[in-house]
């Protein structure tokens, strides 16, 4: 596919993320007013709620944009999703008719503030990567002993808070918590001292489900993708994971972008998953190519200074697709819930400089990184700006997220000693 022409100027130039190829949804607050449903194009967004209350945009009896969510067109499953895609394209296209009507109702980026696109259902992580894992088994186990027994064999998760997941552009509070290093006869509560980012895309269940799914009807479940940062504190997570996994010290936030991109916009950039060591079982077998070539990195900028690129990878490295696994997810019977947002797990590459997370970019605080400000890190210090990136690479354009940002704030005063 080549670059779709718009008659607004900004969608056609070269290197926006929003290109007519996009059209991601969002949801915004124009200056002075209520938020609403809007879908990015260029350097503007277009205020789709207003357009579908004027009658310009067709969505039948019961409104689509009546409310600041795209919950509502998620759970009408994939042939709406296509005939809206299809109205949004040509009202935007080069030579609409409906071009003046249209106009009146763009904002520029700039203008307006940006909400949580979706209402969160319900939120889980997976352990999906495998650089990530071998990284962090070796760190902790030993090389030989780097992937759990099962880990080759199903995708690893667990339950996160909904409540919790936050737009970009929200500080995020360095959390408190029980903590015990080896050297420590007792735990003590204290701020974490090794707050961390992991680099991830989040899924999100568009139609919803009563019992299991194949990865097929999983993977025409999913409605899009968001860029999501999976603030993690270790110093509490290496304390509390045994015997259940990750708990408060993946509690405090979790960020992601404010645009959607639609599964739609990604189709032509499929790519297959990697090659398998072990056969995976029939319930979870590849059928295709179900994961995307889709270019990430992450920016480290220390409070007031210039920012530094600290890692850049590609989901493709990813070892279990989303479809897989949502389809895991629901072999047991677990509903799946329109809203619901699936965490990849950290997307971390083969090489040092495409690890997904600080944990494995220092490896433990060992070798800390050196920013181009000359100052180093092995963990987040307060006033650092952490900012994920994602695009997908077209003939002469690009299908952008946006950014996903967030600046760690320092912790509370103890919250029990009042």
């Amino acid at each position: 596919m080549t670059l779709r022409k718009s008659w607004l100027s900004s969608a056609n130039v070269d290197g926006t993320d929003f290109p007519l190829n996009n059209l991601p949804y969002g949801v915004f607050s124009p200056p002075g007013k209520a938020p609403r449903c809007g879908v990015a194009i260029g350097d503007q967004v277009l205020d789709v709620a207003t357009l579908e209350e004027q009658g310009i945009l067709v969505t039948g009896d019961t409104p689509i944009c009546r409310r600041p969510s795209w919950n509502t067109l998620m759970n009408r499953g994939p042939v709406t999703w296509l005939r809206f895609r299809d109205q949004l394209t040509t009202l935007m296209s080069e030579g609409a008719a409906a071009r003046s009507d249209v106009e009146a109702h763009l904002y520029p980026l700039s203008s307006v503030l940006l909400q949580l696109p979706f209402t969160v259902s319900e939120y889980t992580d997976f352990y999906a990567g495998r650089h990530h894992a071998t990284n962090v088994g070796t760190m902790f186990r030993g090389a030989e002993n780097a992937l759990p027994p099962n880990w080759l064999h199903m995708p690893i998760g667990y339950n996160g808070r909904a409540s919790s997941v936050v737009v970009s552009g929200t500080p995020i509070r360095r959390p408190w918590g029980q903590v015990k290093g080896a050297d420590q006869p007792q735990p003590a509560f204290m701020p974490s001292r090794r707050f961390d980012l992991e680099l991830e895309l989040g899924a999100i269940v568009g139609t919803p489900s009563q019992g299991p799914v194949s990865v097929d009807e999983a993977d025409a479940m999913i409605f899009g993708y968001v860029l999501l940062n999976d603030w993690s504190a270790r110093d509490i997570q290496a304390w509390e994971y045994q015997p259940l996994g990750p708990f408060q010290a993946k509690a405090t936030a979790t960020t992601i972008s404010p645009w959607i991109v639609t599964a739609a916009a990604l189709e032509e950039f499929r790519v297959h998953t990697p090659e398998r060591q072990v056969p995976l079982l029939p319930y979870l077998a590849d059928t295709g190519p179900m994961l995307y070539d889709l270019n990430l990195s992450v920016t480290l900028a220390p409070s007031g200074k210039a920012a530094t690129t600290i890692t850049a990878t590609n989901y493709r490295e990813m070892y279990y697709s989303a479809a897989q696994q949502l389809a895991h997810h629901s072999s047991s019977g677990c509903p799946m819930r329109t809203g619901d947002l699936l965490g990849s797990g950290t997307i971390s590459g083969a090489d040092k400089h495409s690890r997904g997370s600080l944990l494995e970019l220092s490896w433990g605080g060992k070798e800390p990184l050196t920013l181009d400000s000359g100052e180093t890190r092995s963990f987040l210090e307060d006033g650092d700006t952490l900012t994920l990136h994602g695009y997908a690479q077209g003939p002469g354009y690009r299908i952008g997220f946006g950014e996903c940002s967030g600046t760690v704030v320092p912790a509370l005063a103890n919250p029990f000693m009042r």
